[in-house]
Parts: structure tokens; C-alpha cells; sequence
């Protein structure tokens, strides 16, 4: 298990692990944390050898790196400065064509892709971009709440009510998602945008998380530790493996202070 430092400013205090898990050879997810500017990143790789890992790294880095710059830029022009929404969705559109292009210039990458979500909190309100199945949900006054949707086959099934969300998650097709960054030369990433208070606490997790652990024992375990976001962070982690631990599990905590 690999916990990044607990960040925090006046506003956020942010907290991050990640695990192989107890069946996969090496760790596909990665995470990227930036509480000075707002934001956290969270990719789940997919593609043979280590092509997964590459593909999800890219996409952390280079949106992250973006983010930092749009940012800064946008603060010393705040009068022109575009909304965070389309900054959002002009970095990961970039970052699926890079990745895109790297898995065609280079044998070994090919056909590499990955999931991402990404949350960027300003104005008392956070803005969510995500591709693929990995989450983000909210905790707000003992309720938790997924605010985004996956692009995945069983989703849709579950949509048609053909499957129900219990069912979903046992499904031998859990894993198949219906839309990645880096798959495609072009992406459509689904943003939205919701209000923030104090108090709130919002995970971003991969899908080794809520295929192992049931939406109430997440939100028992946020619920009892939210004063201490790494060591929720760290549990939520544990009690996917105590599960099975067949996927790689990452999880990023955000608590708003203020």
C-alpha cells in the first residue's frame, strides 16, 4: 500500500493510497494530488505488459500538468479566463490524443488506454470530468452519493434494467467499459459541476474499490473517519483486499474545510 503526504490548505485537505491488491503482478492506477490548486486526478489503466501503467500515468501527469498552468493563467486573467469546465475538458481531450498517439508510435503501448476522474474544486463548487467507470462520490450529511455515472457494459444493463446494481457488481462483465481515454483518437468526456459546503467529503476511487466493498460499508468507513481522511483512505483500501483484493484499489479522500 502507497499513501501519498495528507495536503491541505484553508479550504481542502486531500489524501491518497494505492495498492496492487493481493492477485495482480503490478499496480495499473495512478493518482496525483494538488490541494494548492484544487484538484485531484485518479486513472486506471488498461493494456498488456506494462502499457496500462504507462497509459494511466500519462494521464495524471499531463492533465496535471495542464490543470497548473490553465490555473495560474486563469487567475492572473480572471476576467478572460475561460470556465473551468472547458479548461477541464480541453486537458483531458489533449491527453487522449497524446496517449492515443503514443500506443500507435510505439509497438509495445499499443491499444493502451485508461479510465480517469478528475475533480477541480473552486468558487465553492468542484467541477468532475470522467471517462471510463472510475467514481467519485460524496458524503454529505451521512449520505453518500455517486455523482458520476460509468461508461461501462453493465451500467447500460442496469440502465435497461436488465441488471440490478447488486447484480452489476458481480457480473463476470464488471470490468468491460464502453469508452476510455486513449482508445480512440477523439474522447467525449462527460463534465458536470455541483456545489460545495463545508464539511463535505468526496472519494475518488477505482473500480477495485466498489466491485470489493458495498456503497454502505464506503460510506460507514468515511462517515466514522472523516476527521482523519488517511486513515479512511487507508481502510477503504484495506477492506478491499480483506475482500479478495482481485484488482488493483486506489482511493483519493477530499474533506472540505472551508
Amino acid at each position: 500500500m502507497v499513501s501519498a503526504p495528507t495536503g491541505q490548505t484553508a479550504s481542502l485537505e486531500i489524501a491518497a493510497t494505492t495498492d496492487r491488491g493481493r492477485v495482480r503482478p503490478h499496480n495499473e492506477d495512478s493518482l496525483f494530488v494538488d490541494p494548492a490548486h484544487g484538484f485531484a486526478l485518479l486513472a486506471d489503466g488498461v493494456g498488456g505488459y506494462n502499457a496500462g501503467e504507462v497509459a494511466s500515468h500519462m494521464a495524471v501527469t499531463v492533465i496535471a500538468e495542464g490543470l497548473r498552468a490553465a490555473l495560474r493563467e486563469r487567475q492572473a486573467h480572471a476576467a478572460a479566463a475561460p470556465d473551468i469546465a472547458s479548461l477541464l475538458k480541453h486537458e483531458i481531450e489533449a491527453t487522449n490524443a497524446a496517449i492515443h498517439h503514443a500506443g500507435l508510435s510505439h509497438p509495445a503501448y499499443a491499444g493502451m488506454a485508461t479510465t480517469l476522474v478528475a475533480a477541480v474544486f473552486h468558487d465553492d463548487r468542484v467541477t468532475v470530468g470522467h471517462v471510463g467507470d472510475s467514481r467519485l462520490y460524496r458524503l454529505r450529511g451521512g449520505v453518500l452519493e455517486a455523482l458520476t455515472r460509468d461508461h461501462s457494459v453493465v451500467q447500460e444493463q442496469v440502465d435497461r434494467g436488465m441488471l440490478s446494481p447488486q447484480a452489476a457488481r458481480l457480473s463476470p462483465h464488471a470490468h468491460l467499459i464502453t469508452r476510455a481515454l486513449g482508445s480512440e483518437a477523439t474522447v467525449e468526456a462527460e463534465l458536470h459541476e455541483h456545489p460545495v459546503l463545508p464539511g463535505d467529503l468526496y472519494l475518488l476511487c477505482s473500480d477495485g474499490l466498489f466491485n470489493a466493498v458495498e456503497e454502505g460499508a464506503i460510506s460507514g468507513v468515511l462517515d466514522s473517519h472523516g476527521a482523519d481522511i488517511q486513515k479512511a483512505a487507508q481502510d477503504l483500501v484495506r477492506m478491499a483486499n480483506d475482500n479478495g483484493g482481485w484488482d488493483n484499489v486506489s482511493v483519493i479522500v477530499v474533506r472540505v474545510r472551508g
